[in-house]
């Protein structure tokens, strides 16, 4: 597996409070230089990032994020709102509390609706697995299985811990095969990211790959 087959994995990632217009451009350059996968940026820049990149790079949004408790409403807005701005693919946090709470219809259908108005955008499902134990973590493998989604994907990236080994052997055991994985967090060399994607990763979220690549400072996503 050579790198360039890594960077094709990548979601090339910057989501910081403080990311400033002049950063998101560059990562966007990075992205064509490098032919990752996607740019994964806010919301709030989508619409420049969409027009700045002239279609040569696929744009991803974050939605609930990274919290994921805004009601269903909310998120449906938010996403409405990326794609009209230009997002090729929608990154969706569920509601953590409910799935404690074994309110599984409710995310169930919160992903299904998500979905709707994604269309045949790809649509991934964060369920932030550092705060899951493997049981929540296995029944959400069915609920995103039955949900039309793509993607489950682990982390936001924010919390407690990002993606582990253990995680994407969770998945890859659980989620049917119309599922794709996303291990984000934490990936901080290219031997991390090829195990990854040996274990079952079809997707990798991360900042450092590229960072690594240009012999840069690798702190960070």
């Amino acid at each position: 597996m050579d790198n360039k087959f890594v960077f094709n994995k990548v979601d090339h990632t910057l989501l910081g409070q403080t990311s400033t217009w002049d950063e998101i451009k560059q990562i966007c350059d990075d992205a064509i230089i490098y032919q990752v996968a996607s740019v994964c940026i806010p919301p709030s820049f989508v619409k420049e990032a969409k027009e700045y990149v002239l279609n040569k790079m696929r744009i991803c949004t974050v939605i609930g994020f990274p919290n994921g408790y805004n009601t269903s409403k909310v998120k449906i807005f938010e996403t409405k709102d990326a794609i009209e701005n230009g997002a090729d693919e929608i990154d969706m946090v569920i509601n953590i509390g409910h799935l404690k709470d074994k309110k599984y219809d409710l995310i169930l259908n919160e992903i299904r609706e998500i979905k709707e108005v994604c269309g045949e955008r790809i649509l991934k499902v964060i369920i932030e697995t550092c705060l899951l134990t493997d049981d929540e973590k296995i029944k959400m493998c069915k609920i995103i299985s039955e949900s039309g989604a793509d993607y489950i994907k682990t982390s936001t990236g924010f919390s407690t811990n990002g993606a582990t080994t253990s995680d994407i052997k969770i998945f890859a055991k659980n989620i049917s095969e119309n599922i794709k994985i996303k291990a984000a967090g934490g990936i901080s060399s290219f031997d991390d990211a090829k195990t990854f994607i040996e274990l079952g990763a079809s997707r990798l979220g991360t900042s450092r790959i590229v960072k690594l690549a240009k012999n840069q400072d690798i702190s960070g996503y």
